[in-house]
């Protein structure tokens, strides 16, 4: 069988400013001030990586980094469900991304599930908000709210689908679906092969030079993506 990791944001769904929306908010109420500068568009990093970028590019002290990485966190998937209907609203699938996901979930060899940078009850938030919950087995995925360095979630994911499945996981039988660098990364240093999608800010050929072993411009077309994945 083959370990399937789905990365969420830019590959299967894209949110518009509603992260940035939701950093913003929960900066001003913490920190009492609004931020004067917010995280990079479509990065991949962790959630807790991009609050302490957001909390260090705002001059707050680093002695109090930590504790307040650990507010802003836990504050944010709630925060996030507050604007379920502005996700609906403002954001949309990325091309082909249902027929892929069928597709996947229905191979009989192929288990599907997601490594994110995102807290894990914001994905699942991003996810039910867009019908895609089902064709997941998000019980055996990994996500930030696991580990905040994100090529240890391969490791996180993996060991999970060994305990629900019976057998190994490494990097010949694990693959990541992912349109940033950091996707890329996380393969290399985790332990997976990495099949890239150019659907975000992320070039064909950044994405082939940073190590890919795969690169599509979306995933329209599902039975190509098959072939990549069982190849």
């Amino acid at each position: 069988m083959i370990l399937v990791l789905w990365d969420i944001d830019r590959t299967l769904l894209y949110i518009g400013e509603t992260d940035r929306l939701v950093y913003r908010e929960i900066f001003e109420e913490v920190i009492g001030r609004p931020p004067q500068a917010l995280p990079e568009r479509g990065t991949g990093v962790t959630m807790p990586c991009a609050v302490r970028d957001l909390l260090l590019a705002n001059d707050v002290p680093a002695p109090a980094l930590d504790q307040l990485i650990a507010r802003i966190t836990e504050k944010m998937p709630a925060q996030l469900r507050r604007h379920q209907a502005e996700l609906r609203k403002n954001g949309h699938l990325m091309p082909g991304a249902v027929t892929a996901l069928k597709a996947v979930q229905q191979a009989p060899q192929l288990i599907p599930t997601v490594v994110t940078g995102n807290l894990k009850d914001s994905a699942l938030i991003k996810l039910e908000t867009f019908g895609l919950t089902s064709y997941l087995d998000t019980t055996v995925g990994a996500y930030a709210s696991d580990d905040s360095h994100r090529p240890a979630l391969v490791r996180i994911a993996q060991q999970r689908a060994e305990a629900a499945h019976g057998q190994p996981f490494n990097r010949n039988n694990t693959v990541i679906i992912g349109d940033s660098l950091q996707d890329v990364r996380t393969g290399i240093e985790g332990g997976a092969k990495i099949i890239g999608v150019a659907s975000g800010t992320t070039t064909a050929a950044s994405l082939k030079t940073a190590g890919a072993d795969h690169v599509i411009a979306d995933l329209a077309d599902a039975d190509h993506l098959l072939s990549l994945l069982t190849s």
